[in-house]
């Protein structure tokens, strides 16, 4: 069911939420526009600016690597800047009051942590771009190192203990996915009774497939996002407004 308006929506959404005992969240993009953060496919969107490099490109070639991570620098002042909007902060709120046990999140940009969320109860499907990990022995460097070396040579940073390539601990277009984040994420969609899709266009795959998970467990679904979805006619209650607008209601003290 789609919501008529705003207020309408959050009403039901609010009687949803009180009457829910475990309500995961599942975020997309569009949760952080409001803080800074373009989404991918929009106009505008990073995807409209560059072409993604695909992760046998980022491994097989120099001049990839190069440029993966020439844009990940030119994007540092955009996500050294990001904080947490207010559907981070009303998610973080429900998380706090025991409601949510943990966020499933295809977005890189560690908001939910900084929101409040511990590390360990965010599920990070595609990654995280804060820090970097070596792709052979999976040693882990900050982004300061990864400058500085970058900075140096000219050239993308290799492992200092095996020499394999080191990229953003993000997962690239036919990178393999994380297998214990989509464990995990598989476990709390299948024991909720309520799964909050957030921000999410739900055309990733094999990511996309959670909303349909839970909803075949018996939770009930809400799809928050601008736009339409596929997923929309399954959806117990459709509520296509802003997402700050919509989940500020619910921001606690």
């Amino acid at each position: 069911m789609i919501a008529a308006d705003l207020r309408s929506g959050v009403d039901q959404l609010g009687e949803m939420i009180a009457a829910a005992n475990v309500i995961v969240p599942f975020t997309g993009a569009g949760i952080s526009t409001e803080s800074g953060i373009p989404d991918f496919r929009s106009p505008g969107g990073l995807w409209s600016l560059n072409r993604p490099i695909p992760f046998d490109e980022f491994v097989a070639s120099q001049d990839a690597r190069d440029e993966s991570w020439r844009r990940r620098f030119n994007m540092e002042p955009t996500f050294a800047a990001a904080r947490p909007g207010r559907g981070h902060r009303a998610l973080a709120s429900l998380y706090r009051a025991g409601k949510i046990p943990a966020v499933i999140t295809q977005n890189i940009d560690n908001l939910h942590q900084t929101s409040g969320f511990a590390a360990d109860h965010v599920v990070e499907l595609h990654g995280n771009t804060t820090y970097a990990r070596c792709l052979g022995c999976e040693k882990r460097y900050n982004l300061v190192w990864a400058r500085q070396r970058f900075e140096s040579t000219g050239i993308a940073p290799n492992c200092d203990d095996c020499g394999e390539p080191v990229k953003t601990a993000t997962i690239s277009f036919g990178q393999p996915m994380p297998e214990d984040a989509m464990r995990r994420a598989t476990e709390l969609a299948q024991s909720c009774d309520l799964f909050l899709v957030v921000g999410s266009s739900l055309v990733v795959w094999p990511a996309a497939g959670m909303p349909l998970l839970a909803k075949n467990c018996g939770a009930r679904l809400v799809i928050v996002n601008n736009e339409p979805t596929e997923q929309d006619d399954v959806a117990d209650l459709v509520i296509r407004c802003d997402i700050g607008e919509t989940l500020g209601p619910f921001v606690g003290n």
